[in-house]
């Protein structure tokens, strides 16, 4: 396995560690995501852990605040059939020492409604303490769809995850905002559809969230106008630091997107994945840096310095996370 297995897991490990206490109180109280990243080599407790799907296990350590392991991290090990995910708890908390898990739908698809699966799935988790925090549901149809119909036909088809994220105890469930038209034709249909579906979640307790995810949606000013649109407290979003692709090789700037994302975030996926050949870092995703109070408001210019800083000084920034 390549040095960027090792890194990617340090570089995690440093943004956890980095972020001060107000982070959980700026979304809400909720567990920052640990999405994508490999994991580093370690050992823990006298007994070797078990490399998954191609990420080597990490020695649990005390960070300022939890992170969340995101289910797609560990995509390749379970289309590879090495586990399921009803063996997701276990792998988080004994192989990473991650207390708290994100699902993706995918992975259980037929088991929205399946009350002894999810009371099983429900039970391991449990066992361990390992906290279930949202279901990420993908392929259930564009709430933003122009046609009526099939835009409530989407809204309907998230119901039972709304159920079944509330029977394992989530805070939200996390969708997509697709839809076609012009700009404002989308803004408008995709808070339609969100506005309904999170009218229905609302009693059950759950947050909908909207991750950028392609599209307009990854259009940072757009997706908080819909937020805006929608108008309710429990509807917000899921930014992701590096899904910011809006097609045909364009991109949107992170660091906006970020900004303007932040103030309706219930959850947040952090990523770092800019690596040379040789698995050395060449950049930490840092959007996380505006709560070490670097700036009271996110600035692009000093958002890359403070990037090219952590990047020049990993090493040492790695011995502090360490010690």
């Amino acid at each position: 396995m390549k040095r960027d297995a090792i890194d990617r897991r340090r570089a995690l490990q440093h943004l956890a560690s980095g972020v001060a206490l107000t982070a959980a109180a700026a979304s809400g109280g909720v567990l920052w995501g640990a999405g994508g990243g490999n994991q580093d080599d370690a050992t823990g407790g006298g007994k070797e852990r078990k490399k998954v799907g191609g990420l080597a296990p990490q020695k649990a350590q005390k960070m300022m605040f939890e992170i969340s392991l995101a289910e797609w991290s560990l995509h390749r090990a379970l289309f590879g059939n090495e586990m399921t995910n009803l063996d997701f708890p276990k792998v988080a908390k004994e192989t990473y020492g991650i207390e708290a898990i994100e699902f993706v739908n995918g992975f259980f698809k037929d088991k929205a409604k399946d009350t002894e699966y999810l009371t099983e799935l429900k039970k391991r988790a449990d066992d361990l303490d390992v906290k279930c925090l949202l279901i990420m549901c993908d392929g259930e149809g564009a709430l933003g769809d122009a046609d009526e119909l099939k835009r409530m036909k989407a809204v309907e088809n998230h119901y039972r995850w709304v159920e079944a994220a509330k029977f394992l105890g989530c805070h939200s469930i996390r969708v997509n905002a697709a839809s076609s038209g012009s700009y404002e034709e989308q803004m408008s249909r995709a808070a339609d559809g969100l506005r309904k579906l999170t009218t229905f979640a609302e009693p059950f307790g759950l947050n909908v969230i909207v991750e950028n995810h392609g599209g307009l949606s990854s259009n940072g000013a757009w997706l908080a106008g819909v937020m805006k649109e929608v108008g309710m407290e429990t509807c917000g979003t899921l930014p992701d630091f590096g899904n910011f692709h809006l097609g045909e090789g364009k991109w949107y700037d992170r660091y906006k997107g970020v900004e303007e994302l932040m103030p309706f975030a219930k959850a947040v996926s952090a990523k770092s994945h800019d690596f040379d050949e040789d698995g050395k870092l060449n950049e930490v995703y840092p959007a996380k840096t505006k709560y070490r109070g670097f700036s009271p408001k996110i600035n692009t210019e000093g958002y890359k310095k403070v990037t090219k800083h952590m990047s020049e000084n990993m090493v040492t920034l790695m011995n502090e996370v360490q010690e």
